[in-house]
């Protein structure tokens, strides 16, 4: 399965985002909307919570036949046996994590360098988030990586790559342009009243470059 993911709308979620909303019933609305891949991101909560809005995320992403990718949390991702796991560059290192998480399972690595994608790529990676490719709000540590750079690593690079950060309906073609397998986005689908148009709308415009 793994081989072969559709990286093209690539969901990452933040309740802070959403609001007083439910995010299942958010998730599921960005999956009719078109979304092919989905992360749960959740930095401010117990283990617990984070364990059991997983596993009723992933009911729901099993029900579109979409994968799930979870974030950071190595020990969510094989409680509940996700697709994967995202990893950042200040987490545990990528070669340690393939080992723990197996072969089958995808795994994800953030990079802002040409020289952090080529070491994900080497230890193991199955595909790299690259960003963050313009200003976000919802990650205040985040490197801007140019759109140059994004174009060179996706040159560079033989497993897919997945632009992130501030990814919009404005500018999310100057994204693809670059050749990405995928664009990642979180307030572009989460923040709007209608979810799953604004997922449409996004896949529409990815649709001439996803061939």
């Amino acid at each position: 399965m793994k081989n072969n993911i559709d990286y093209s709308l690539y969901l990452v979620t933040d309740r802070e985002v959403i609001g007083n909303r439910n995010i299942i019933s958010c998730v599921e609305e960005a999956l009719i909307g078109g979304v092919t891949i989905v992360q749960i991101r959740e930095k401010n909560t117990s283990t617990k919570n984070f364990y059991n809005i997983a596993i009723k995320i992933k009911e729901v992403t099993d029900k579109y036949k979409v994968p799930l990718i979870i974030n950071d949390r190595l020990d969510i991702a094989l409680a509940i046996n996700a697709d994967g796991l995202h990893v950042g560059q200040s987490d545990m290192p990528t070669e340690v994590v393939r080992q723990l998480l197996g072969p089958d399972k995808i795994l994800g690595v953030s990079a802002a360098t040409m020289e952090e994608a080529l070491k994900a790529q080497r230890d193991g990676a199955d595909y790299i988030g690259v960003g963050a490719v313009f200003p976000t709000s919802n990650k205040n540590d985040a490197r801007i990586v140019s759109l140059d750079l994004l174009r060179n690593i996706k040159k560079e690079v033989k497993i897919p790559v997945v632009a992130i950060g501030g990814i919009n309906q404005r500018n999310i073609v100057k994204a693809m342009e670059t050749g990405v397998d995928g664009v990642a986005v979180i307030s572009a689908i989460l923040s709007k009243e209608n979810i799953a148009d604004a997922a449409r709308n996004l896949k529409k415009k990815w649709q001439p470059y996803h061939l």
